[in-house]
């Protein structure tokens, strides 16, 4: 038994509680924990390895009645549609860490064309963001999507100046894209894009959902694993 463990349990079985024991008790434990500071680490680590496991669970349970808005919503870019193992990511385009995921994401659309990507667009940095999803949602960038996003997520400084260069590279006008985006129906499209996390605990970028799994931060083993699982459950099945 953890040395921990033993003096609490010593103190237990003492079957009564007083001011002075409870005082050389206190002591004690606090003696304890700073001659064994590693102990508290692993306490932490075991409680964050709790709560992940415990919104994993939370999600998964919600996940099969949100299934048709994850992975169906015909408002949102899909990339290989014709895929029969979907990968829903929610991200942000100025979330440093997907753009870190968005490299691994183009790799995996490029070399498995089994997988449909849907795109999320789920601002939560600003006003910089609001704006950026909501040009990205227009008519007008749906035929560049693909090439847009790439453009964005690999642009280091993202404001006005910088949106309205890629998109005059792809061919868009940026007056237009911007007047677009201010339609009430993006704005809907966003919001309900938000609820759509928020009932599945996602509170940030970026997160991934593959069949019952809920992958939060760009942890991309764990979304090739998830992929890689899919694809050899649809071939044994």
């Amino acid at each position: 038994m953890p040395a921990l463990a033993v003096l609490l349990a010593s103190t237990l079985a003492l079957g009564a509680c007083n001011r002075t024991a409870d005082e050389a008790f206190g002591e004690r434990v606090r003696a304890y924990l700073l001659e064994n500071p590693e102990v508290i680490e692993q306490a932490v680590q075991k409680l964050g390895e709790k709560r992940e496991i415990e919104a994993a669970q939370a999600a998964s349970s919600v996940l099969a009645t949100k299934r048709a808005a994850l992975e169906q919503d015909p408002r949102d870019f899909v990339a290989n549609p014709q895929g029969t193992i979907t990968v829903t990511e929610f991200f942000d385009y100025r979330c440093g860490y997907c753009k870190v995921a968005a490299v691994e994401m183009a790799k995996i659309i490029a070399e498995n064309p089994d997988v449909r990507v849907v795109f999320k667009e789920f601002p939560i940095f600003g006003e910089q963001s609001d704006e950026t999803a909501a040009i990205m949602l227009t008519d007008l960038v749906k035929p560049k999507t693909l090439e847009l996003h790439d453009r964005l997520m690999a642009e280091r400084s993202l404001d006005d100046a910088a949106i309205d260069r890629h998109l005059r590279a792809v061919g868009i006008d940026p007056a237009a894209a911007r007047k677009a985006a201010e339609a009430p129906a993006i704005q809907r499209q966003l919001e309900e894009t938000h609820e759509l996390a928020a009932s599945l605990g996602i509170n940030g970028t970026p997160a991934f959902v593959i069949g019952d799994r809920l992958i939060s931060g760009a942890d991309m083993e764990s979304v090739k694993a998830a992929i890689t699982a899919a694809q050899a459950a649809k071939i044994g099945g």
